[in-house]
């Protein structure tokens, strides 16, 4: 028997933020929610959409170099205590990398 698996591989992108809040973004999900956290917005002119590096649908991994266990509160704690600068580090699939093995 014959089958396809696909394997996705991830691209980590750092960003960071200045000027303090409001950063403009919007999470949802985490580990309350059974889901990973999860850039659901991007406010139009503002900090996020400026940097011109964060895109809806990014998984949210890193605030301030401390590594996400996937509590949307841990989360919105370290991003409430960035007064002027923020530094997030997101995980996206990288675009066109699909391979797929036949066993």
């Amino acid at each position: 028997m014959e089958t396809v698996e696909q394997l996705v591989s991830f691209n980590h992108i750092q960003v960071q933020l200045s000027g303090g809040a409001p950063w403009g973004f919007t999470l949802k999900g985490g580990l309350e929610h059974g889901e990973p956290l999860i850039i659901t917005k991007i406010e139009d002119d503002g900090k996020a959409e400026l940097s011109r590096k964060l895109r809806v649908g990014d998984e949210l991994i890193n605030i301030n170099g401390s590594a996400l266990y996937g509590s949307r509160q841990e989360a919105l704690i370290l991003i409430k205590g960035s007064y002027r600068i923020l530094k997030i580090t997101v995980r996206r699939p990288a675009a066109n990398h699909v391979t797929a093995c036949n066993n």
